[in-house]
């Protein structure tokens, strides 16, 4: 049933949907309270940020000619953020629309989703953590989803992706980064012809994520480097990367940097993502060579972190189910076989 039929037949539902105005308007005002700059970041690109594991929707721009040109629906405004930062911008963000393919018959993804992305000159990743708790309580100061009681106070539960390996999935991530075959072979998982970035979600996505965040928010931190495209790897130990991700109830909320600024390491990440977009057989672009420029000129120290607004709505409207937290969503707009 359309969403519109369900809010005519029964206007009780107007309450939930309601909520994301709350959401958004919270935000705005922690913002500014911060003294952030809200920026207006675009949709169609030239450029999407290589990432190997998204999937992203092409179009053709035509000139007055109509000579055509390939262009993307935005990802994340991450790259356009990051290049005023090198311009002198400062602490900014954007609250905007973000397009990712492959996202559908999912209640956990949509393919237009509502981004919260925002950077801290000067900051690392554990400055970004201590924003998400402030952001979060200024939202809500209690939370209960599905029946549980989620605890917002500080300190957030933090944990390594190590450590959480090794408490929920018994599996030592020493070993893990040179014997995964084995290892998920062991456990039953599939092996032929994965990755190690796919053995690796094998068992996270398996045997780890549903149970973070489950009493109070949970910062899962510390992620492989190979899997962190665009973050600062960990100088005591290059595996890694200074990289987090926020779980509550079991449900990931936000991805979080402290950001890489070296040019040179930037451009060979990306080739590297653009040879593996191929391998996978997804649409292949090129990277955006005027980010590494911006870059050269030099992008300051910060951190910044990516956060799904639909889900956090999702969290507060205490459903399970993004669509409904969404007036039109894709799948009632886009009727796709099963």
């Amino acid at each position: 049933m359309s969403t519109w039929r369900k809010l005519h037949d029964h206007p009780e539902l107007w309450e939930r949907y309601f909520i994301r105005e709350k959401v958004v308007r919270a935000i705005r005002s922690f913002f500014e309270k911060e003294k952030f700059h809200e920026i207006e970041t675009p949709i169609l690109i030239p450029h999407p940020p290589a990432e190997s594991y998204l999937d992203v929707f092409e179009t053709t721009l035509l000139d007055r000619k109509r000579r055509p040109t390939a262009a993307y629906l935005s990802t994340s405004p991450e790259v356009p953020l990051k290049k005023l930062m090198v311009a002198g911008l400062g602490n900014c963000y954007s609250l905007t629309h973000a397009f990712r393919n492959m996202e559908t018959q999912s209640k956990l993804h949509s393919p237009e989703f509502t981004i919260l992305e925002w950077y801290r000159k000067g900051a690392d990743y554990f400055d970004i953590m201590k924003d998400c708790e402030n952001l979060l309580r200024a939202i809500v100061p209690k939370l209960i989803y599905q029946g549980k009681t989620i605890d917002l106070s500080s300190p957030w539960e933090r944990i390594t992706v190590a450590e959480a390996f090794k408490k929920y999935a018994d599996v030592d991530f020493d070993a893990f980064f040179d014997h995964a075959d084995a290892i998920a072979r062991k456990k039953g998982y599939t092996v032929a012809h994965n990755t190690w970035e796919e053995l690796y979600n094998q068992i996270f996505l398996n045997e780890i994520e549903s149970r973070l965040g489950r009493e109070r928010p949970t910062i899962l931190y510390e992620f492989p480097a190979a899997m962190a495209a665009l973050a600062k790897k960990k100088t005591s130990d290059p595996r890694f990367a200074e990289r987090f991700e926020l779980y509550i109830a079991g449900l990931e909320l936000g991805d979080a940097y402290s950001e890489l600024t070296d040019p040179v390491e930037q451009e060979a990440r990306f080739k590297r993502e653009i040879a593996e977009l191929k391998r996978l057989g997804k649409t292949v672009y090129d990277y955006d060579r005027d980010f590494i420029e911006a870059l050269k000129v030099g992008l300051p120290k910060c951190a910044g972190i990516a956060v799904g607004v639909d889900r956090l709505v999702m969290l507060l409207a205490d459903t399970t189910d993004i669509a409904d937290t969404l007036f039109f969503p894709s799948g009632e707009e886009f009727p796709l076989s099963e």
